[in-house]
């Protein structure tokens, strides 16, 4: 009897040893094995630096749910039975933090597929600001009016971006009344020197000045350019006053909406009685 207590005494003994030691193996596999996914994804310059150290963090993650496996494995444990407790435990996790999970998620896309970068000016569903930070949960914007605005991942991702900074060049429309009984390419000419002669205004596409329609009180003319994205609301404001002042100058009118009163029937005599 004694010879069995010894040698199940034994037997355990080599196991907890084995297990510590399979622990310090794991564990340094673990971080080796962090270490050289960052190290690896440091070489990819397109990948958000927000993203490396939680991909090499989930490699580490990783290395020791599979080492706690077998250290459990070792003692006769009944890993299949915990694996499936663990599932459906991850599922229930999953359920209540569903909210959470998908603004993981979505920020996992936006940092990989990168619809937008930081400094960026983007319309995303309705909120419209410059980009300050995008992290795994939510994305900063900073305001035209410079307030700051957190906005869920899942939010952004599932809605229309629209990323007005991407491209080098934005198009700039400006409509522009002039008088039914103004001569339109008078009024043209007038308009299109005034884009000819801005240099932030591109020669490629050349600017345009066309009849965009014809309005209850106005011609309506458009005037269209490209200039630089950097350039554009600057050239805008510009171009908008310089447009009143040039037709003004030129001896054209800019109309606004007017309405006529008709009256019908006879009606009491102002200088009468009622």
């Amino acid at each position: 009897m004694i010879a069995d207590v010894v040698r199940s005494f034994t037997d355990y003994s080599l196991s907890v040893v084995g297990a510590i030691a399979l622990l310090v193996i794991g564990w340094t596999a673990a971080n080796w094995v962090q270490r050289m996914v960052a190290r690896g994804l440091a070489r990819v310059p397109w990948l958000d630096q927000t993203l490396k150290p939680f991909l090499a963090r989930l490699a580490w993650y990783a290395v020791i749910i599979f080492v706690l496996v077998a250290v459990l494995n070792r003692f006769g444990v009944q890993t299949t039975s915990i694996i499936a407790l663990l599932g459906a435990a991850g599922i229930a996790i999953g359920l209540a933090l569903q909210g959470t999970l998908a603004n993981v998620a979505a920020g996992v896309m936006l940092l990989i597929l990168r619809p937008f970068n930081v400094g960026d000016y983007v319309d995303a569903g309705g909120d419209v600001g410059t980009v300050v930070e995008i992290g795994l949960f939510n994305t900063e914007f900073k305001t035209i009016d410079g307030l700051c605005r957190i906005i869920p991942n899942s939010k952004i991702w599932t809605n229309t971006i629209t990323n007005y900074t991407r491209n080098p060049t934005r198009r700039i429309d400006i409509p522009v009344g002039i008088s039914y009984g103004d001569d339109i390419g008078g009024a043209q000419k007038v308009l299109l020197d005034l884009l000819q002669g801005d240099r932030r205004i591109l020669d490629d596409p050349e600017p345009q000045v066309m009849v965009k329609e014809l309005g209850d009180s106005a011609v309506v003319l458009n005037m269209r350019c490209w200039t630089k994205v950097d350039d554009y609301w600057a050239t805008v404001f510009d171009l908008n006053k310089a447009a009143k002042i040039g037709l003004e100058a030129a001896g054209y009118s800019i109309p606004f909406p007017q309405r006529d009163v008709h009256i019908i029937g006879g009606g009491p005599d102002p200088g009468g009685k009622a």
